[in-house]
């Protein structure tokens, strides 16, 4: 059981809203509101550690997004980062606008993304299927059956802060955040070097 709970739970799996999405309207309220940090081509920002956003789940997005707007992330001291995003967040006037730009951003095409860690990524393969792959897939491409995000072209500065983020209680502190929850237990599970080959291994899986 211990293999599907981290995969799960590092997806923050959802069930997808109910709301009728217009890429183009989308691609309009990305350009006003998001590009600054996720790129004009939703490629992310390492040094902003803004991730990339191009051909990630729709579903996935707009519970993230629902999530800011809502308090059930962002709203914990000390992470900067969500500071930053949730007012971006709640600047979107409703849904339906959260709909538009997640499946804007699920149209694009999977952005090159810059490795800035260095593991093995052999070994890193290895944790990755034995804590990962039943939900992200065996290449890190996500699953939708699951709602669960695709982890390769992400961006590895991203996704080593969110884990930290859950291990430090910056993340899935909110009662109504049960996956977010789950994810804070398993991120402790992992440590510092094993975090890294499992970042390796998602980098060498983006270059392909």
């Amino acid at each position: 059981m211990k293999a599907p709970i981290v995969c799960l739970t590092l997806s923050l799996l959802f069930t997808p809203f109910a709301v009728a999405a217009d890429a183009a309207a989308g691609e309009k309220l990305f350009a006003a509101t998001c590009v600054a940090c996720h790129g004009a081509k939703a490629e992310g920002n390492p040094a902003l550690k803004a991730p990339a956003l191009a051909g990630q789940q729709a579903d996935y997005l707009q519970r993230q997004l629902a999530q800011f707007r809502g308090g059930q992330r962002g709203a914990k001291a000390g992470d900067a980062g969500g500071a930053q995003m949730a007012p971006m967040a709640k600047s979107l006037a409703d849904d339906a606008a959260v709909a538009d730009v997640a499946a804007y951003l699920a149209s694009l095409p999977l952005p090159q993304v810059a490795a800035s860690v260095e593991g093995d990524a052999a070994q890193g393969s290895k944790l990755y299927q034995s804590k990962c792959g039943a939900c992200h897939g065996g290449q890190g491409e996500g699953n939708p059956a699951f709602s669960a995000p695709r982890l390769t072209a992400v961006g590895d500065a991203y996704l080593k802060t969110q884990v930290e983020h859950f291990r430090s209680g910056l993340r899935g502190y909110d009662a109504a955040d049960r996956f977010g929850k789950q994810m804070k237990l398993m991120a402790g599970t992992v440590n510092e070097d094993e975090l890294v080959d499992i970042l390796a291994h998602l980098n060498s899986l983006s270059a392909k």
